[in-house]
């Protein structure tokens, strides 16, 4: 111990004597460490770290998997309020199952104004399954549930933000869309349920499901829009969970009526923490592997700086152990200098990275769930450590060999002239700077595939103008506006004063805006088409009341808009996009084609085609058209025929979209003014230009793009340097050769020429194998492209030449300072 502590204190007072050198190290570790820690974190929080529920390894979804569609290919998807009953009471491989579903609600009855929440209605079931007791009170039981009691538990932070904390909050009483609600619980800070991305949906609140009669009638089975689940029995797998779930599909199917019988229902039993991370496994662990790169030039870089530093210290390592210094201690030396480095890299390093996730978290795209869960903990702060001494005994072998192949003859002879940069530890230098040069190559071309795919995505004609256009979601409590004529009421009157506002254009609302992900579909049968493989036919379906194609600059292909005077007692029209004609009356004219909704079994009335629009984006810019229709409001129950509800209401939650000659920003105030004049009480969200939409849609493309140019950046910044070290190194060990050349004749252009083939047999050689990296590497960017192929040989050659340029702007200052030396005085001092 005395040994190693004496070493240690050399080691540190060695280190301060060079701080040049100790700084760099240093530095170069932590960036590197850090950015592996901060993704870490992200990867174990998303993709690693156990749900925050007791066992989570039991629990798991349940959904339907039905034929003719895209549900529970990979996954469950949803099911209905029916089945929900008939899982719930007859599988048996469940401790407990439940259905819910996210839904939304004006609250008031809390501190500030009446504001829309994000809330969850599940069953008693849900809870159960979950099995996380709540911080003050209770949750609802199945009683409370089948007797409809109005009961709400709130999240913990509706608890801190929307009522200050008050620990007695159990019994106290809010609305709900003007509906007495009684609070008997608050969940703990980290519950959250569902799991689901984007911090924008996530519950405040939890209140029984308490099904009503229309929600389970025989009309309502083929309604799938709920989600289920539930914990596994112990001892129960979940192929048994599957087996169970089947029978109990199989007697769904057989009790189904007659005009329905054309659904094929497949349970998808599914791990809970599966489905949760499905669609961004593959992103997380590109990027961690983008960090890991970076890391590895990093650690490539520290190896060179202590190989260079050990080379100029043989001199001193060739006293020491001529003076008796056994080989273990010149090891232990080197290995512990480069472990202090190292572990004060990973210190420094965990700092940055707990900076970084503290204020990049807010940033991270929508697409991410479980986002609040990304924390820096010991277990990701024990991994960096881990990483710190790893690449400390890994960067600090290569010196340590170097310095005991030191050759003492030569250097107590010589008096260490020439001897300080033999042919190996040349050679292993300049290893690790191709070996950076070529990493670094993967990750530019990485980054310039992604950058010309995200140019390609932002040209796509949208099919809509998102210029001076503002948007908002409001939605009417069932309590106030209980009937269709209410509804309707609210909804003209609202159009009328929006429409005499100043600068109005044209002013919509609709219950789907483009870009916003809208995944709603309908079935129909469209008149003179059959599906040749069988399956159903299914499109997106979007209402809208009001002047909605000139509002949002969607353009007319064929025939003509709906007008006014367009209701139930009027023949049913609608509109149909480019991608929809096309698929079903391709190569025709679409007007005066007809379509109904359902199934051929179902009983609806025929609408007619009286007009094509182009095809507006749903998602993002970078997805495919899909097949779209509108419906005027107005008709909508008469279009749906017998499916049709007596209970139903439309057009009672939505979009406005306003179009003004005035920048969209500026009708913000005056769309809530108009809204407040008519209600109140009424909330409006997602109050924004149609401009930002499209931006948001945009972010996970725009993510990837930044964070793994980011990457590339810090990775083409760490070459730079690598490949600057040796030259510099090589140069000022080469001082005594140069001075003979120039003493001989040689010119000061031959000497930046003799410099800069050194630099170029460098950048060459990283260049040739960075891009046999990138072809092999290609394959998984693909996924993340659009437009652009993972082979782009433009692209590819773009990154190649930029590398080598900068990898030769590199060696121009050494060339430089080669070429300036004085011979007479470089002789004189040899």
């Amino acid at each position: 111990m005395y040994k190693l502590l004496f070493d240690l204190r050399t080691v540190l007072r060695q280190l301060l004597k060079s701080p040049g050198f100790a700084a760099a190290a240093v530095l170069m570790l932590a960036f590197g460490i850090g950015a592996t820690t901060a993704v870490f974190s992200i990867v174990y929080g998303i993709l690693l770290r156990p749900l925050a529920f007791p066992n989570p390894d039991q629990l798991v979804t349940l959904g339907d998997q039905l034929t003719g569609t895209n549900w529970g290919k990979k996954d469950a998807g949803p099911v209905t309020a029916p089945e929900v009953i008939t899982y719930t009471r007859d599988t048996h491989s469940f401790v407990s199952l439940g259905g819910y579903v996210l839904t939304s609600y004006e609250l008031s009855g809390g501190v500030g104004e009446p504001a829309h929440v994000v809330g969850t209605r599940m069953t008693a079931g849900v809870f159960s399954a979950l099995q996380v007791a709540p911080l003050l009170g209770r949750v609802f039981t199945p009683q409370e549930d089948e007797q409809r009691t109005p009961v709400a538990v709130l999240s913990y932070a509706a608890w801190k933000n929307r009522f200050g904390g008050n620990p007695n909050i159990p019994g106290s009483k809010i609305l709900l869309d003007r509906k007495p609600y009684v609070i008997i619980g608050v969940m703990p800070g980290d519950f959250e349920f569902p799991l689901v991305a984007g911090r924008l949906r996530r519950s405040e609140l939890w209140v029984p499901m308490s099904f009503s009669a229309e929600e389970i009638s025989s009309e309502a089975q083929v309604n799938w829009h709920l989600q289920m689940v539930g914990r596994l029995k112990t001892g129960a797998s979940m192929e048994q969970a599957q087996s169970d779930a089947e029978m109990v599909a199989r007697q769904i199917m057989r009790n189904l009526p007659a005009k329905f019988s054309i659904f094929h229902i497949h349970p998808v039993v599914y791990p809970l923490r599966e489905i949760t991370v499905l669609r961004t496994r593959l992103l997380l662990r590109t990027l961690f592997m983008a960090v890991g790169v970076v890391l590895l030039i990093a650690c490539a870089n520290l190896a060179g700086l202590l190989l260079v530093r050990a080379i100029r210290k043989q001199r001193e390592m060739a006293v020491r152990l001529a003076i008796g210094a056994s080989a273990s201690a010149v090891l232990r030396a080197a290995i512990l200098e480069s472990l202090v480095l190292t572990v004060s890299g990973a210190v420094l390093g965990i700092g940055m990275a707990a900076a970084a996730l503290e204020t990049g978290k807010p940033l991270l795209p929508e697409t991410l769930p479980r986002v609040s869960e990304i924390v820096l903990d010991w277990k990701v702060a024990g991994f960096a450590l881990f990483l710190a001494l790893l690449t400390g005994l890994l960067c600090g072998l290569a010196p340590a060999i170097a310095a005991l192949r030191t050759n003492l003859n030569a250097w107590l002879k010589e008096g260490g002239r020439g001897s300080g940069d033999g042919s190996n530890h040349g050679r292993l230098r300049s290893a690790l700077v191709v070996l950076e040069i070529s990493i670094a190559l993967v990750l530019v071309t990485a980054s310039g595939l992604l950058l010309r795919s995200f140019n390609k995505m932002s040209a796509v004609d949208l099919g809509f103008r998102p210029d001076h256009t503002t948007t908002a979601a409001y939605f009417l409590p069932q309590k106030e506006y209980a009937t269709q004529a209410l509804v309707d009421a609210f909804n003209n009157e609202l159009l009328l004063r929006l429409r005499q506002l100043p600068g109005t254009e044209a002013v919509a609302l609709t219950n789907a805006l483009p870009a916003s992900g809208n995944d709603g579909i309908e079935t129909f049968i469209a008149e003179g088409y059959e599906n040749p493989d069988g399956h159903m036919s299914s499109a997106s379906p979007i209402e809208i009341r009001g002047d909605y194609f000139r509002a949002l600059g969607i353009p007319l292909l064929r025939g003509r808009f709906f007008t006014e005077a367009e209701d139930a007692r009027h023949e049913l029209v609608v509109i149909v996009n480019h991608e929809f004609a096309e698929h079903y009356w391709s190569n025709q004219d679409p007007i005066g084609k007809r379509m109904r909704i359902g199934t051929k079994e179902m009983q609806t009335p025929w609408m007619t085609v009286v007009g094509e629009v182009a095809n507006a984006k749903l998602g993002s810019p970078d997805t495919d058209a899909r097949e779209q229709f509108y419906q005027p409001v107005a008709q909508l129950l008469k279009d749906t025929g017998s499916i049709a509800l007596p209970t139903d209401i439309v057009g009672s939650a939505g979009y406005v979209v306003l179009r003004s000659e005035l920048p969209p920003e500026q009708m913000e105030n005056a769309l809530r003014a108009t809204v407040r004049s008519l209600d109140p009480q009424l909330p409006l969200t997602r109050v924004e230009t149609m401009q930002q939409l499209v931006a948001d849609s945009e972010a996970p493309r725009r993510f990837n793009t930044a964070l793994i140019s980011s990457f590339a950046v810090a990775a083409v910044l760490l070459a730079v340097l690598g490949i600057y070290s040796v030259i510099a190194f090589s140069v000022a060990s080469r001082t005594q050769e140069m001075a003979i050349r120039m003493a001989l004749g040689s010119q000061r252009l031959g000497i930046i020429r003799l410099v800069a083939a050194s630099s170029i047999r460098l950048a060459i050689g990283g260049c040739v194998l960075g891009l046999a990296g990138s072809v092999v590497s290609s394959g998984l960017l693909q996924s993340f492209l659009f437009g652009v192929s993972a082979f782009d040989p433009w692209v590819m050659a773009a990154a190649a030449l930029t590398v080598f340029l900068l990898a030769l702007a590199a060696a121009a200052v050494p060339a430089r300072r080669a070429a300036s030396v004085d011979p007479i005085r470089a002789l004189r001092g040899e």
